[in-house]
């Protein structure tokens, strides 16, 4: 079954509380190679059906209108599952 991947953080001048919390915890844990953490939302829609560029370009409304608070998010990807990605 295909599947459109939407991805949605915040927005980049905004301060994120739980990606400051999970870097400290890293460097506490002497994780200290990274500098900061970002931390985000992934949706996975199941689609019945092929996936095209008018099905990409709705889900991409989909994430717009109901699935990121556009005020504090940006939708940075809407792109369809490939079998190596969903390996990784």
């Amino acid at each position: 079954m295909p599947v459109i991947v939407v991805e949605v953080m915040p927005k980049a001048e905004l301060l994120d509380p739980q990606g400051k919390a999970v870097a400290g915890a890293l460097n506490r844990l002497g994780r200290s190679a990274y500098s900061g953490v970002r931390v985000g939302k992934r949706f996975e829609l199941h689609v019945d059906g092929e996936v095209t560029d008018a099905l990409l370009a709705e889900a991409r409304d989909v994430a717009e209108t109901l699935l990121a608070n556009l005020v504090i998010e940006d939708v940075v990807s809407v792109h369809e599952l490939r079998d190596a990605e969903a390996l990784a």
